[in-house]
């Protein structure tokens, strides 16, 4: 018997043992299949499985039962948590099971299966049978650094009772570091042993197929999957990772062909275009369905970036119409980012379609002044884009001097405006390579053709319409098939009566349903087929068990090897797609095998599918989210839709990777427009507010940044920054005050007051935004460099030139530095995941830039609150700084911070009051009066006094906090009136209200001044001194300060024409409470 368990954007592999035989206990093996997680430029292949497998006998052996147990254990108690794991960080996981009585009947699909496993893992008892040690041999020892390996073993008695079986085992430890196999040795009870193999197979797809380390990711996703890593590193950009896969598994499946017949006379039309003197249009590559226009510009593209490396190609490959790849909005930001990544600063990337399809050609003519080389841009199918003509007008403009376009399109389909530009008409193949193809084939499977037959062929290869690339392809295989199933002749006389593509796919699709093995497998092979059409982007295997409970897996990876091998399915980010059926031929196919009812029937049993995964899971993941929406349009259901759209987490995810316009036109299809999204989502959001409990603040949290997000997308800067502002609220109080995440909300917040052109509110919210980041990652982090970009575009946007080209090229050169250490913009986006691969470069000598990176890991493991990894990363830091650079050095003083943070997020006060202090020290003698990193040891020394009851030390800090904002910021700043604020309550709990009366007002007077007197700083403010006001018995005065106060908080809340969430302070005092705009010091009743 077999399992396997798959999960990714790809496709997975399984395994099973040799034929049953009558013996003693056999030996299980179990492959999970094949995964890579190489983000880069090149490949992205995020795919496992896992296969299990055991050798058939005749008693009820210790492994077998093992085996037996471990099968029926992972679909009960296993397989879920696997499962929410593997969504959670956006990849599939799937269970199967194959008998072994079945071997030889299922042996072409295992082997299949095989080549794409991922890991290995093998069951031992008391024999190692030859059949079976030629597999194990292969996965364990012959490439013993490819895929990682478990060994159960099973003892007897604590010994090892067969010599072959010692002798594996010796083999494989005799590997050492070289090799990724662990080896358990159990002799206990089956379940046991069931319950340490679950605990190794989760620690292997934790660390060495998600990257991840003891992160308990599924308890983090908050009821909503956490699709965004890329948003880390592109700043404000949204970037869906599954689009990017998209893309590099189409051009590796365009390039896959070893054919390339007659493309020379090609490749040098296109090199002439290269070397062509500008202006220049761009260059349509016309032909049919079929024709090899993909083969054809995925093989250039190969040869252009191994001969000319400082031409920057920029490649883009659309699917089927209404894919998500066939978005215009979503080719051009792709695009547009990929050309913002030259410049070294991503963070003025607009979402909106219209502007992005304006300002694309700024962008490249930008680029194109400063790039030493040739621009290319290659978009295939683009005639299968969205309203492409209105969408693409940058085409027919004059392109920059060093740019060349390139676009394919179906001769058919072409517009008629494009028709004009200079065309490459891809030309049939000739008779001769034709046949050469089909020969070819034939003789691979050791079944050549006679002469007669080859008589056939050549006559039947003279008309074009028999010479297309994808004819000759189908054809081919059709003939190798036959082959191996030793029906040649009729094979080929069933083929020759097909005299172009669309018949010829008739035949394939015929021949692959009858060869079925029953009429149940055939229905059930038609369905897949027609759910495939009907859906957005493609269907997974765990979608169609789920649809279809009473299909086995044998069944299911039966019919998807037959239609894969026949060209008529291929796999992409893990969903099956159809490979390059064009959607007329679609229509007429599945009308043969089904009716339009039919198919219309299965939508809906679809949608039934999603609906229900998406409520049983109590979770949005990417799939329910591209999937749901989309299919209730389709459907014309718009009152399901508007549901849909008002589940705050599939708009999120939707949002979140980028996919703006999809968002932006389903709510056009339900009839909203921007005032009433905005409404209903602020509507939605109380609403969940009111019905979670604090447990969720944090996905709280994220919602109301999105909203904010959104909004500032749809233009509508008022309503932005209340949900905006209420997004760090939650932060500030459920996390630090200067955790990064409240940096991420002090950064957005900034954005919608650029926008706004309220540019001494954004330079504020930029600036602590980035005495945070500095801080918590260090003054040469990417995330330091977000920041120090927005304020260069910021000042620019002022006309201060000098002051923006400072903090721009400070940007530039972190960012390189990150992009050497990383080796590129996508490698930072993955550091969780590299974190293993990290902890291997520290093991190396003691270097300022390993003290570094363990820092780095350190902070990393505190923000998933993996406290104790996250200690042990931090002082292996603090050491080996200290050693290299000496105890008093600024780096010193910086782990010290971050350790007595640590302390005191484990409530170990002491502890941590000890190592502020020392931090103090350091950077009070190593650093100017007015440092960042000073003022943010000072505050949080501050807080920490302040809560273990030591006021008297306190107080004293507070005061120098609001000397160090005064020097750095000048006395009439905002941060200088958060400071004065958070002092006066610090007098004001001690009851020294003449002290803190003066610096209330002063800080009124601050912010007035500064931000206007409508501003909720100034309302809070006024809160405060309504309370000093209330506690001296001045009752009228109390009254009139904080029915002010209510005015702002009423003008607040009217832009978004609703009542806004109400504040609590977090002390249960009724009017102070903690600010909406700080990062600096967590007081409950203070500002920071």
């Amino acid at each position: 018997q077999c399992l396997f368990s798959r999960n990714g954007y790809g496709r997975g592999t399984r395994k099973e043992s040799g034929a049953g035989v009558a013996t003693q206990d056999w030996p299980v093996l179990w492959l999970l299949g094949r995964f890579s997680d190489s983000f880069s430029a090149t490949n992205i292949t995020n795919t496992w499985q896992w296969a299990f497998s055991v050798g058939t006998h005749m008693g009820q052996g210790m492994v077998k039962t093992l085996a037996d147990t471990w099968v029926q254990g992972v679909a009960r108690n296993h397989s879920p948590k696997l499962k929410r794991m593997c969504e959670t960080m956006g990849y599939f996981f799937l269970a199967v099971y194959f008998p072994l009585d079945v071997e030889n009947q299922y042996l072409a699909v295992r082997k299949w299966e095989i080549e794409k496993s991922s890991l290995v893992i093998l069951f031992l008892h008391s024999t190692l049978p030859s059949f079976l040690l030629k597999d194990c041999e292969e996965a364990f020892l012959q490439n013993p650094e490819g895929k990682p390996g478990l060994i159960y073993h099973r003892l007897e008695d604590g010994k090892v009772t067969c010599d072959s079986v010692q002798q594996f085992l010796d083999q494989v430890s005799n590997l050492g570091k070289t090799t990724k196999a662990k080896i358990i040795e159990h002799s206990g009870d089956p379940a046991e042993g069931v319950c340490k193999i679950y605990v190794g197979v989760e620690k292997i797809i934790k660390q060495d197929i998600l990257g991840l380390e003891n992160t308990d990711v599924e308890e983090k996703d908050g009821g909503s999957e956490d699709s965004t890593p890329e948003e880390d590193d592109f700043g404000d950009v949204l970037w869906d990772i599954h689009d990017e896969q998209e893309q590099m598994e189409a051009f590796q499946q365009a390039s896959s062909s070893a054919h390339e017949l007659g493309f020379e006379k090609y490749y040098q039309r296109l090199d002439d275009l290269v070397v062509a003197p500008a202006p220049i249009p761009p260059l349509l590559v016309s032909g049919g369905p079929g024709s090899g226009k993909s083969l054809l510009l995925s093989k250039w593209i190969q040869l252009q970036q191994k001969h000319f490396p400082n031409t920057l190609i920029l490649s883009h490959f659309v699917g089927r119409p209404m894919s998500t790849s066939s978005e215009s909005s979503l080719i051009i930001k792709r695009l547009t980012l990929k050309l913002m990544q030259h410049f070294w600063a991503v963070s003025a990337l607009t979402l909106d379609p219209a502007k992005l399809l304006e300002e694309f050609p700024h962008w490249l003519e930008k680029l194109s002044a400063r790039h030493q080389g040739s621009i290319i841009i290659i978009i295939d199918s683009i005639d299968q884009v969205q309203q492409v003509e209105k969408h693409m007008k940058w085409l027919i403009d004059p392109l920059p001097v060093n740019v060349r376009v390139i676009v394919s399109v179906n001769v058919e389909t072409c517009p008629t405006a494009w028709r004009l530009w200079p065309t490459l008409h891809l030309d049939p193949l000739s008779p001769k390579d034709a046949i050469s193809i089909i020969t070819a084939e034939c003789y691979s499977v050791d079944v050549p053709l006679n002469r007669e037959q080859e008589k056939m062929l050549e006559q039947h290869c003279r008309p074009a319409t028999t010479r297309h690339a994808l004819y000759v392809t189908l054809f081919s295989k059709m003939m190798a098939c036959a082959g191996r199933g030793g029906n040649v002749a009729e094979t080929l006389r069933q083929c020759l009566q097909c005299q172009d593509t669309v018949s010829l796919y008739k035949l394939v699709l015929h021949h692959v349903r009858e060869s079925m093995p029953s009429d149940r497998d055939k229905e059930w092979m038609t369905q897949i087929l027609c759910l495939i059409n009907v859906s957005h982007n493609g269907v997974s295997e765990s979608e169609l068990m789920e649809l279809y409970p009473e299909m086995s897996w044998l069944s299911l990876i039966s019919i998807i090897h037959s239609l894969h091998k026949m060209h008529l399915l291929t796999y992409s980010c893990g969903l099956l797609r159809f490979q390059h059926l064009q959607k007329s031929w679609l229509n007429v196919f599945l009308s043969l095998l089904w009716s339009p009812e039919a198919t219309g029937g299965l939508c809906c049993q679809r949608t039934h599918c999603v609906v229900s995964s998406l409520s049983s899971q109590d979770r949005v993941t990417w799939r329910s989210a591209d999937e749901l929406p989309w299919l209730f349009q389709q459907q014309g259901s718009k009152q399901k839709l508007h549901s849909c759209l008002l589940n705050l987490f599939v708009s999120q995810n939707l949002y979140k990777r980028g996919h703006f316009a999809e968002l932006l036109s389903y709510w056009q299809f339900v009839g909203k427009d921007k005032g009433a999204m905005a409404t209903e989502y602020f509507e939605s959001l109380k609403q969940y507010e009111n019905s979670e409990g604090e447990e969720n603040m944090l996905c709280l949290a994220d919602l109301y940044e999105t909203l904010g997000r959104f909004l500032k997308d749809l233009g509508l800067l008022s309503q932005a920054v209340v949900p905006l502002q209420r997004s760090l609220e939650i932060r500030e109080t459920a996390l630090d005050p200067d955790h990064p995440r409240v940096a991420q909300s002090l950064h957005q917040l900034a954005g919608v007051y650029v926008q706004w052109k309220k540019f001494g509110e954004a330079e504020q919210l930029y600036k602590q935004a980035l005495e945070i980041s500095e801080n918590a990652y260090g003054a040469d982090h990417p995330h330091a460099a977000r920041e120090l970009e927005a304020l260069a575009t910021l000042y620019h946007k002022q006309n201060k030139y000098e002051q923006a080209e400072h903090f721009r090229k400070k940007s530039v050169i972190i960012r390189q530095q990150a992009t050497r250490r990383k080796g590129s913009l996508y490698g930072f986006a993955l550091l969780r995941r590299r974190a293993l691969q990290l902890e291997e470069l520290t093991l190396g000598k003691d270097k300022p830039e390993n003290a570094r990176t363990l820092n780095e890991l350190g902070v990393l493991y505190f923000l998933q609150n993996n406290l104790e990894t996250a200690e042990q990363f931090l002082k292996r830091s603090l050491e080996m700084r200290e050693r290299v650079l000496g105890p008093d050095h600024p780096d010193c003083a910086q782990s010290l911070n971050n350790l007595a943070a640590l302390c005191n997020e484990k409530k170990q006060y002491e502890k941590a009051e000890e190592l502020y202090e020392r931090a103090l020290d350091i950077r009070r003698r190593a650093l100017a009066p007015d440092h960042p990193s000073l003022a943010y040891t000072v505050k949080h020394l501050a807080i920490l006094y302040k809560k273990t009851g030591k006021v008297d030390k306190a107080v004293p800090l507070y005061e120098l906090a609001v000397e160090i904002r005064q020097k750095s910021f000048g006395p009439k700043h905002p941060s200088v009136a958060t400071a004065l604020v958070n002092l006066a309550v610090l007098h004001s709990q001690m009851k020294k209200h003449s002290e803190a009366l003066p610096l209330y007002e002063r800080a009124l007077k601050i912010y007035e001044d500064s931000l206007g007197r409508m501003h909720p700083r100034v309302g809070e403010t006024l809160k405060n001194l309504a309370v000093l006001s209330y506690e001296e018995g001045n009752f009228e005065k109390a009254a009139e300060l904080y029915k002010r106060a209510m005015e702002i908080k009423e003008a607040e809340t009217s832009l978004l024409g609703g009542k806004a969430p109400s504040r609590q302070s977090s002390s249960g005092d009724t009017f102070l409470f903690k600010t909406t705009h700080s990062p600096n010091v967590f007081l409950p009743q203070g500002q920071s």
